[in-house]
């Protein structure tokens, strides 16, 4: 099942908002396919492993880590093909949480004569397919904080100069992210002040989709994230009392503008990623600034956090910090990372983990 779920993880990044899955064939003792979802659209991975194992798959044990789906889909049910394929006994890590499946197919597996075993690493299938689940049991895409900071919480000098604080080593994990995420989230401020173009610069990478959050529509005309609008999805999320024209202006220019409700006179971002879920976006990395991720954080809207931090020390009570906002009142309330790594990237130490994390087991 570890093997498979390695097999899984390397669809990341294309085969969104569908699962990551792997899948490995056993016969008389040893692996005789392998297979893996390797893009949106395509077959999955139950069927390139029953490809790879060709006869030998008659009577074999199927390792699969997300129950196999019964649905016609983009795809013919995979419950066929393991049926066809004269597969002897199906172990899962764990059951597919969408509508059309929750358990159905391991039934009809187990009707077909095929025994059927789930739970087998579930703990990290779970975790490999967060995000996808979440989408599917919330409506709401799986949200990565990210930011970068000094040694003493700072995101800039006090005169906002902010490059580079992370190291070429840090900038490049980002990238890296960005080739893996279906959408990049900034605040109108960060926009103004960096210009960013919130594009992928690794070699065979791809842009995700960007989205600026700005409440009126303000967003320059001339920045280079209108410029390229028609080259890389751009979404304007604003709310309903943006001026009609700035909107209209946006659009022209190749932006998609969303019209988000309110929450004090600001987008609502809860509403926001209710309809970013409804355009099947299953995880957002969230690069700043610093109100966007206070609110977020605050809110509990964040599922993860990506803190990349520097042998720097900047100082200044005016110095920008990542997590701006009101803040929390008893440190009692304060937000903990479970499910903690820390990774050295050059000079920079890389601290990931999520927030309330299931227990992996």
């Amino acid at each position: 099942m570890q093997i498979a779920l390695d097999l899984a993880a390397r669809g990341r990044g294309r085969v969104e908002p569908n699962p990551m899955v792997g899948a490995v064939v056993v016969g008389d003792g040893r692996i005789v396919g392998r297979g893996w979802h390797r893009e949106f659209g395509g077959p999955h991975a139950e069927v390139f492993a029953l490809d790879d194992a060709g006869d030998a798959a008659r009577g074999a044990t199927l390792y699969v880590t997300l129950e196999p789906c019964c649905h016609q889909g983009k795809t013919p049910p995979c419950t066929e093909a393991v049926i066809s394929a004269g597969i002897g006994r199906v172990v899962a890590a764990m059951m597919d949480p969408f509508p059309e499946v929750a358990g159905r197919g391991l039934q009809l597996l187990s009707e077909a004569g095929i025994e059927v075993e789930c739970g087998v690493l579930e703990g990290r299938a779970m975790k490999l397919n967060a995000p996808f689940v979440k989408l599917v049991t919330t409506g709401r895409p799986y949200v990565i904080a990210k930011w970068a900071m000094s040694l003493d919480g700072k995101i800039a000098t006090r005169t906002g100069e902010s490059r580079w604080i992370s190291s070429e080593a840090s900038r490049r994990r980002a990238h890296e992210m960005r080739n893996i995420v279906d959408a990049v989230m900034i605040g109108i401020g960060t926009a103004v002040v960096d210009d960013p173009e919130l594009t992928c610069r690794i070699e065979s990478g791809r842009n995700p989709r960007r989205i600026i959050v700005d409440s009126t529509a303000r967003l320059a005309l001339d920045s280079k994230l209108v410029r390229s609008a028609r080259e890389v999805e751009t979404i304007v999320a604003a709310t309903d009392a943006a001026p009609a024209g700035r909107v209209r202006a946006l659009r022209d220019a190749g932006c998609k503008v969303l019209q988000v409700a309110a929450r004090d006179a600001r987008v609502d971002l809860d509403a926001l990623l209710g309809l970013l879920g409804g355009l099947k976006l299953t995880n957002v990395l969230v690069e700043g600034g610093g109100e966007l991720l206070g609110e977020l954080i605050g809110r509990r809207l964040a599922d993860s956090a990506m803190v990349f931090i520097a042998q720097k020390v900047i100082g200044g009570r005016d110095a920008p910090v990542p997590v701006a906002g009101e803040g929390i009142t008893p440190l009692g309330d304060a937000l903990e990372l479970t499910d903690v790594r820390v990774e050295q990237m050059g000079p920079d130490i890389l601290i990931e983990g999520r927030f309330n994390a299931a227990s992996e087991r």
